[in-house]
């Protein structure tokens, strides 16, 4: 046994240059953790990990996004209106999950977006992809990828009617981070908080305007709800 001293460092974060969200990380993603994204369709949790990537690509991170929801081509026209067309980011339209694996131990990167866990699938399993079978199946070996190659791993969820992150709960105990994204429709502000988090608080909160080229980080929040009173 050993006492809760401890003379280890504090793990290394990787600071993407969105504040608002490495904030809400703990200020910035940890080597090696896996982060689950939560949110209603089209509130715009794509718009932000490209974003994120984007903007980590452009201060030296080696950075992915697989999309299993869009087209590489659609990533490219997203990514240009927002600015980041210059960003040396990897793309991937793939939902296999074998050629992911592959895809990521070929080269090494540091951060890496799966969009979405829903559309992954295992041919070690025939159930459906955004089965329950499935969700836990991909999850699982890509956290598994995250802790045995030190990359960070982002994973977006889609939210359920009640609010939940569909697929098993048991997802969520797999991961290091649970952020959730939320926006009321008809309002342009998006909150990402944290409701999981082994490496920093859950008590910080990130806010964010969407706009015609992107979110746009909102940084004296109280300032902007006090406006709109």
């Amino acid at each position: 046994f050993e006492g809760l001293e401890s003379d280890t460092p504090a793990p290394p974060r990787i600071a993407t240059g969105v504040a608002e969200f490495d904030r809400v990380c703990g200020g910035g993603v940890v080597p090696g953790s896996a982060v689950l994204l939560g949110g209603d369709p089209g509130v715009g949790k794509s718009t932000l990990l490209l974003q994120v990537v984007g903007s980590a690509a452009l201060k030296g991170v080696r950075c992915a996004y697989i999309s299993g929801e869009e087209a590489v081509e659609q990533i490219r026209d997203r990514a240009g209106r927002m600015g980041l067309a210059r960003a040396p980011v990897k793309l991937a339209a793939e939902t296999a999950l074998r050629e992911v694996l592959d895809g990521l131990k070929r080269d090494q990167f540091d951060l890496v977006v799966i969009d979405s866990i829903q559309t992954m699938w295992s041919d070690a399993h025939e159930a459906g992809p955004g089965s329950v079978t499935q969700v836990r199946a991909c999850a699982t070996e890509l956290v598994r990828l995250a802790k045995k190659r030190q990359v960070a791993i982002v994973l977006v969820g889609h939210v359920t009617k009640d609010g939940q992150i569909a697929g098993p709960r048991v997802v969520e105990h797999l991961v290091d981070a649970v952020l959730a994204f939320e926006g009321e429709r008809g309002y342009p502000f998006r909150i990402l908080r944290g409701a999981k988090n082994r490496f920093g608080a859950t008590d910080e909160i990130g806010v964010f305007e969407m706009g015609d080229v992107g979110l746009r980080e909102v940084k004296n929040p109280s300032a902007l709800f006090l406006a709109n009173r």
